[in-house]
């Protein structure tokens, strides 16, 4: 099986001081391809650069390049020029991460959809997909992005947290949803085991957010204690066992919708 992970956050100092380790161990347990994460726009000028060092093939590292909502009130008039230079590298395969988290709030709510916008104005100028941050504000969420819509080529919901509700409302509006190590959650992401049966094969996609969301049902637990994307094989075996497919099958139409989202490509083998 051949796994691409969407959501590794490989700036993290616990996973940068042995990225090199980290991606081995990766490569080992399928995870053939990953999207490094881009937080910031700082972030993102190294997860692009950590792209180009580790990745000498140019065929399974990518990244996201994009500023998180936590962080929407550090936005300036330059930003958005800076943003656009950065998506016009070849190693970044989509906007984000962006979005609205009115969970916590560490920005302004107002400046968190100012922001977002701008994405979305970037995405449908430079036709790259989305990739989205949702957390508590799936009713705004969809009200921003139904004036985008018909403009992007394509976006997603990531580490997708929410209710019926909210899938449904992605789903319609013709949105790919990322699935974490939150279904092996017993605390908290049992919601999400009828649910994952909903998302059609073609929209559905698989990701670790290492170093978070360490899936709880992994044995043996790693001394670290973090996540990384060698542990996406617990996600996909969770996420199969919902869905009544094998680990096969589930790998199989995740991957290829990941590889034409992102649009990767395939590495050689053999």
């Amino acid at each position: 099986m051949q796994l691409v992970d969407i959501g590794v956050n490989l700036t993290h100092p616990s996973l940068l001081k042995n990225a090199v380790a980290v991606l081995e161990r990766a490569y080992a347990a399928g995870v053939g391809q990953m999207i490094l994460t881009g937080t910031s726009l700082e972030e993102s000028e190294t997860a692009q650069r950590l792209c180009q060092e580790l990745d000498e093939s140019r065929q399974r590292l990518f990244c996201t390049a994009g500023v998180h909502p936590h962080d929407a009130s550090q936005w300036t008039a330059e930003s958005g020029a800076e943003l656009n230079g950065l998506l016009k590298e070849p190693e970044v395969r989509a906007v984000g991460e962006c979005g609205l988290d009115f969970n916590r709030d560490f920005s302004p709510r107002s400046q968190q959809e100012r922001v977002l916008e701008e994405h979305l104005q970037l995405a449908a100028e430079t036709g790259l997909p989305v990739f989205l941050h949702e957390r508590d504000a799936d009713q705004r969420m969809i009200e921003l992005l139904r004036h985008f819509r018909d403009r992007l080529s394509a976006a997603v919901i990531h580490c997708f947290t929410g209710e019926k509700r909210a899938l449904y409302g992605y789903l319609d509006m013709d949105l790919h949803i990322g699935i974490t190590g939150w279904i092996c959650d017993e605390r908290r992401g049992t919601h999400l085991h009828p649910l994952v049966r909903d998302i059609p094969a073609g929209r559905l996609m698989l990701e670790t957010d290492a170093p978070y969301l360490l899936p709880r049902t992994l044995r043996p637990k790693p001394k670290s204690g973090h996540n990384e994307p060698a542990f996406l094989t617990e996600v996909l075996r969770e996420v199969a066992r919902h869905r009544g497919e094998t680990e096969v099958e589930l790998a199989r139409h995740t991957t290829a919708t990941a590889r034409r989202f992102f649009r990767l490509d395939t590495i050689e083998t053999g």
